[in-house]
């Protein structure tokens, strides 16, 4: 019986405003990213008062800007161009229409690599030392992402039997009884732990203990990780898009990270 699962009824609103409002109110997704980039901020300021990193603190600030920013237009833009292509094409503006939802972690990837290398050019900053230091920071946005994910009940697994398995009411649009919602995967705690909390662990352990390493070989490591790590964890999650070469979007485009984080690892860059 499913009904001896868990039933997901979380409300995805942290805060409702009322119905004359503009806005419905502030979701946990809203505030997991703000708590990432407030621990951002906190981590930047911690290895600069630490001589790790080689920023200043007014760069931090400058160099979270730039973050969010990235963030923000990687995460939209690649979820339109890599999730929705075709709805895209059929109307440019949707785009804009962030009220929809629709963030994709690769595209957010993507994002902070532009918007740091622009920083870096612009403030004559080693790129791979920074993106070092980044490699131990975004881990813990991962885990609050995906625990947000969790707690809206979207991206979730596939149909299970395996005891700590969860029904998702948005998985069965139509169906009012909960007993005929057959139980799935929480992937989104699968990724939170492999992808944040595991890779967190790995990073940090690698940046304090590293011995004579070149700038970019964490990077590298980190990139290797967590496409090894989302390739495994999509198995178990419910494809939301067309499959691409038998894969889903996610597997698909973690393979270009594990070959740049391959290339990293194998010809590591001369210190800056």
């Amino acid at each position: 019986m499913t009904t001896n699962y868990y039933v997901h009824n979380i409300d995805s609103f942290a805060l409702k405003f009322p119905t004359w409002f503009p806005i419905d109110g502030v979701r946990w997704y809203g505030i997991s990213y703000l708590f990432s980039f407030i621990f951002t901020i906190f981590a930047l300021n911690f290895y600069t008062r630490r001589k790790k990193s080689p920023l200043s603190t007014d760069q931090n600030l400058s160099f979270l800007n730039h973050t969010i920013c990235g963030v923000l237009i990687g995460g939209r833009v690649g979820y339109v161009v890599l999730y929705s292509l075709e709805s895209f094409l059929k109307n440019p503006l949707e785009i804009f229409a962030i009220w929809r939802g629709g963030m994709a972690s690769h595209g957010g990837f993507i994002g902070v690599i532009v918007a740091m290398a622009m920083f870096c050019k612009k403030n004559n900053v080693p790129i791979f030392s920074l993106a070092d230091i980044c490699s131990t920071i975004a881990p813990f946005g991962f885990f609050i992402g995906r625990i947000a994910n969790f707690i809206n009940g979207e991206l979730y697994g596939k149909i299970t039997t395996v005891k700590w398995a969860v029904i998702f009411p948005k998985s069965a649009h139509n169906a009012v009884d909960i007993s005929l919602i057959p139980p799935r995967h929480p992937s989104q705690l699968y990724e939170a732990f492999l992808e944040g909390l595991i890779l967190f662990l790995y990073a940090q352990m690698r940046f304090w203990t590293k011995r004579n390493d070149k700038p970019g070989c964490l990077s590298g490591e980190f990139l290797i990780l967590y496409a090894a790590f989302r390739i495994f964890a999509e198995c178990f999650r419910e494809p939301d898009a067309p499959l691409i070469l038998s894969m889903t979007r996610g597997q698909f485009y973690s393979i270009f990270f594990l070959i740049l984080g391959a290339t990293l690892v194998t010809f590591p860059i001369k210190r800056n």
